[in-house]
């Protein structure tokens, strides 16, 4: 019997046991749901994007930054 290659006996492991499973996937797909929902969703609506606000060029978004780090530390 020839020895497969490290990374294929790893997947055969995995996709047996996820092939296996009954309540395990119901919890992975609760946690997949979980984790689209913190990541995609909230990022949308509570982490606004201020660099496009305050700049529109890349050069504008650098001097703010520079501006921003120099003023906070006096």
């Amino acid at each position: 019997m020839p020895k497969s290659h490290f990374y294929t006996r790893i997947f055969r492991f995995y996709y047996d046991g996820f092939r296996s499973m009954t309540i395990g996937k119901t919890l992975w797909a609760i946690i997949l749901i979980k984790l689209f929902v913190m990541f995609l969703i909230l990022k949308v609506f509570f982490f606004p994007n201020f660099l496009n606000e305050k700049a529109d060029t890349e050069t504008g978004k650098q001097e703010y930054v520079s501006e921003e780090l120099i003023n906070r530390s006096k």
